[in-house]
């Protein structure tokens, strides 16, 4: 664990069917946090995955209320974004920390904002701008728990198709 797997998401394209092969490694528990470049594609990403997942409504940015609730099926996830912390302690007064168990699933945008209030993760993904236009998105399991989530993401057919995994540095 801990190895850093690396992808070209040359396009808008490319970070949806990744986002939606992410769905296949899902199982309460989880956490996941996303982090990059401001408009890298973090909530797009998240967008892919939540409707993978099969929620059927619109699928907004939790920029301005922190979090949105998703039940889908029996899974409840929670995408939390929270660029707008101003310190790291808001994610203990928000009372967010209940939510991190081993029933839910939560991603998190912009985790840094929150940095020693949250649990640690499960699975770290970065998204940066590439100098072609693109996105690159590098992956890094902590868990045993993310290993597994980012196994079936891998082998689900989406990632192949669109996007370019170097071998692990």
């Amino acid at each position: 664990m801990n190895d850093v797997t690396r992808w070209s998401l040359p396009d808008e394209v490319a970070t949806r069917a990744w986002g939606a092969a992410l769905a296949r490694g899902m199982q309460p528990g989880l956490k996941i946090f996303l982090a990059g470049d401001l408009g890298a594609g973090k909530t797009s990403l998240s967008r892919a995955l939540i409707q993978a997942l099969g929620h059927a409504g619109p699928v907004k940015s939790p920029t301005y209320a922190l979090v949105e609730v998703y039940v889908i099926s029996s899974l409840y996830l929670y995408h939390f974004d929270f660029y707008r912390f101003e310190s790291p302690e808001e994610f203990v007064d928000a009372g967010f920390g209940e939510h991190f168990n081993e029933t839910s699933v939560c991603l998190v945008e912009w985790p840094e904002r929150a940095e020693g209030c949250l649990p640690p993760p499960d699975l770290r993904l970065y998204l940066h701008h590439a100098a072609d236009g693109g996105r690159e998105l590098e992956a890094v399991a902590d868990t045993e728990r993310g290993q597994a989530c980012l196994n079936a993401t891998i082998s689900a057919g989406g990632v192949a198709a669109c996007c370019v995994a170097p071998a692990p540095r």
